[in-house]
């Protein structure tokens, strides 16, 4: 079975030593108190919740998978999620970078970022879960109204909902112009939102007491293409004025794909049978509004691959230092041993320094692109809140295209030098090597 070590040393050297974070973050409203010892403590308790309960669910949720009941439209994640979704609640680490007007901590996404980065090693499939939840919460805080904000933030806050984006449908793939879910107004205000969507992750789960599903529609009287596409909120449940659920929307699950890797995240059919939503935003202008969830996933999903990376960094190296096999082409290094450890020879040298250096990089680009976000969300200059954010806008694909390229890679060098064991389920690695596949493909 794989292990994982948070590498906070790694971590702290690019934050403190690279990035001057603190320094940095102190110049920005809401942050002036922000210290190293609170960022190291935050993410060594982060690094234990990684280490200790999500990672030792991966390999058993992989094998698992999700359960759709269709009878009932439920869907179970696999044995422990549910308990370890609780434990994450109860932590309050759903809050963590969240506004405090919703009842977030209100640390910088800098440390939700590399939080993050660990939650992803330990257990992509888990992550997804709450991580989506974070791009709802960002869409909703930016574009909501603020009845809206009042009603759904704190409970996405809280963790106590979570929260997805039903984007693509059969036919349309990211071609996203082309999608025919439609949505008719009620007298009320509200709308009837219809149709049918496709690779929802966290689709439909039992961690949470509710899904609020963020939906592209559009309206009769749509023009045609991308600038007819309207944003909506659809919950699971109806939520009442209070705060509280109300009884079942219909907007189910009709089927879980049969997927290569992430076994433990439900990818969902989604369909809508004259759902009731509320809209996000002005008629027609739905996709602009949805980017901001779309550009937090890419960022989400870079992640993603970074952590798969370190990872399987980790567990190939370790592996490397221990198997012996052959002697090295400059003489024996272990002449007390009747091998070499395979460490020593060319090849797997450069594969693991290749996993370490997409590794090291990867964090930094992270760490740099998340540092200029919190400075163009916070900082009072609002030159520098344009340039900023033009630079994240600059780096955000590239993050993604770039380091989930490089994690796909990392993860195969690494299962390699395993030889025939890095392709047995029970190491871990070739299931490093699956999950990674689809970062290179979503959130184009």
């Amino acid at each position: 079975m794989p292990q994982y070590t948070p590498p906070m040393r790694d971590m702290q050297f690019v934050m403190h030593e690279l990035l001057n974070v603190v320094d940095e973050l102190k110049m920005l409203p809401g942050h002036e108190d922000i210290d190293a010892d609170t960022i190291n403590a935050v993410l060594e308790e982060g690094g234990k919740f990684a280490a200790e309960v999500i990672a030792p669910i991966n390999l058993s949720g992989d094998a698992e998978g999700c359960t759709l009941d269709k009878a009932t439209h439920e869907v179970k994640a696999p044995k422990g999620f549910k308990e370890a979704y609780k434990q994450y609640v109860e932590g309050g680490w759903p809050a963590l970078s969240c506004d405090p007007e919703y009842g977030g901590q209100g640390l910088p996404h800098t440390v939700n970022q590399f939080f993050y980065e660990m939650l992803n090693s330990a257990n992509q499939a888990w992550t997804m879960y709450p991580g989506l939840s974070h791009g709802a919460y960002e869409a909703l805080h930016a574009h909501g109204t603020p009845e809206q904000k009042a009603l759904y933030l704190p409970k996405l806050t809280s963790g106590e909902w979570t929260g997805t984006m039903c984007l693509t449908e059969p036919h349309c793939g990211t071609d996203l112009g082309l999608l025919r879910t439609k949505a008719e107004p009620q007298a009320d205000g509200t709308y009837k939102i219809t149709g049918a969507k496709i690779f929802i992750s966290a689709g439909e789960h039992d961690l949470a007491d509710n899904i609020v599903h963020l939906v592209l529609a559009r309206l009769p009287d749509a023009p045609a293409g991308s600038k007819g596409i309207s944003l909506f909120i659809v919950p699971k449940f109806h939520v009442n004025a209070d705060g509280s659920l109300g009884g079942r929307n219909p907007i189910f699950c009709a089927g879980l794909e049969h997927k290569m890797g992430i076994h433990g995240n439900a990818t969902a059919q989604i369909v809508l049978e004259g759902a009731t939503g509320t809209m996000v935003g002005e008629p027609n202008k739905g996709l602009a509004a949805m980017f901001v969830m779309m550009n937090a996933a890419r960022l989400g999903v870079g992640n993603q691959s970074l952590g798969l990376t370190e990872v399987a960094y980790q567990n190939a190296v370790a592996y490397a230092k221990d198997r012996l096999q052959m002697r090295a082409l400059s003489g024996p290094k272990a002449p007390d041993k009747p091998a070499d450890p395979i460490i020593v020879h060319p090849d797997v040298r450069k594969m693991l320094l290749t996993a370490r250096a997409f590794a090291e990089g990867g964090r930094m680009l992270q760490g740099y692109t998340v540092l200029q976000l919190d400075k163009a969300l916070k900082s009072d200059d609002e030159d520098e809140r344009k340039e900023c954010d033009a630079e994240v806008a600059l780096l955000t694909p590239i993050i993604k295209a770039f380091i989930t390229d490089n994690g796909w890679l990392a993860t195969s060098h690494c299962l390699q030098v395993y030889g025939g064991h890095g392709f047995i389920h029970e190491w871990g690695m070739e299931q490093y090597v699956r999950d990674a596949r689809i970062n290179m493909i979503y959130e184009g």
